[in-house]
């Protein structure tokens, strides 16, 4: 069963265009006109080994805010898509990743219930050009489009750039973990209700 999915949103601040592998060796291709996000997004696809394809114009030269955040609708609409039932997947996945002297971890649940903790402290307001408020936002936007519960925590670090680095590689292979086949629920959905 291929688990893939293509999504296109238009609206009048942004158009995105988004297609995911959930099985497939961590390519990314990425033309969203924020390179920072893009940065971020391609430790999500080679450390999930998702195949990750995203192209967005939007109306960057007022703020990142609406690109961002609607990637990360975008995004979640994809990985919604490509799961369909869900059936025979771990269903929870989490990860704690260093990066010198940063350290975060991230878990996740597949639930169908939306929901975003996310308790990290940037030492600064922006990574480059980037400002670091966006991150919430395109969690959010996920994580309310997917369907899932995503905990995030930043548990130390003061070099900002290592912090977010920290965050999306846990991101990714928490997901990883929890998008792989159970081989013990195969056809099964993980959930005593029957159903996610």
């Amino acid at each position: 069963m291929s688990r893939t999915a293509q999504v296109e949103r238009n609206t009048l601040e942004t158009q995105i265009s988004v297609s995911v592998d959930l099985d497939g060796s961590g390519k990314s291709a990425f033309n969203t006109g924020v390179p920072f996000l893009e940065h971020m997004l391609d430790q999500v696809a080679r450390h999930g080994l998702i195949d990750i394809d995203i192209k967005a114009s939007g109306d960057t030269h007022i703020d990142d805010h609406h690109t961002v955040e609607d990637i990360g609708i975008t995004l979640g609409q994809a990985f919604a898509k490509a799961l369909g039932d869900k059936k025979g997947i771990y269903r929870y996945g989490h990860a704690y990743v260093p990066l010198d002297e940063a350290l975060s971890r991230v878990v996740v649940d597949f639930s169908g219930r939306p929901g975003l903790v996310f308790h990290v402290d940037f030492p600064r307001a922006r990574i480059g050009a980037f400002d670091v408020d966006l991150f919430i936002e395109f969690f959010q936007g996920f994580v309310n489009h997917a369907g899932v519960t995503l905990h995030i925590d930043n548990l130390r670090g003061h070099n900002a750039h290592h912090i977010a680095e920290t965050i999306f590689k846990a991101f990714g292979r928490a997901l990883r973990m929890a998008l792989e086949a159970d081989p013990r629920m195969a056809g099964v959905t993980p959930s005593t209700k029957g159903s996610l």
